[in-house]
């Protein structure tokens, strides 16, 4: 895993203790952990296309104005 072994891993925990403290240790597994999920839930979603041109762009319809009707304009 990562080219760490045994003893790097242990050193790694050992540093996480002295930090955090043993009663941060469950708080903080608990929040990676809903964040790999979050992750996990992301990547697998698939992805939303809209083709909807923005406002203003050529070719895009302008939306009907609230004082026009379909009647033409009086000369």
């Amino acid at each position: 895993m990562f080219g760490l072994g045994v003893g790097e891993l242990l050193v790694i925990l050992v540093i996480v203790l002295i930090i955090f403290g043993a009663g941060k240790l469950p708080q903080i597994g608990e929040g990676l952990g809903r964040g790999i999920r979050s992750f996990r839930r992301e990547i697998k979603r698939p992805d939303e296309i809209d083709v909807t041109p923005p406002p203003g762009e050529p070719g895009a319809a302008d939306p009907p104005r609230a004082d026009s009707d379909d009647r033409p304009p009086h000369a």
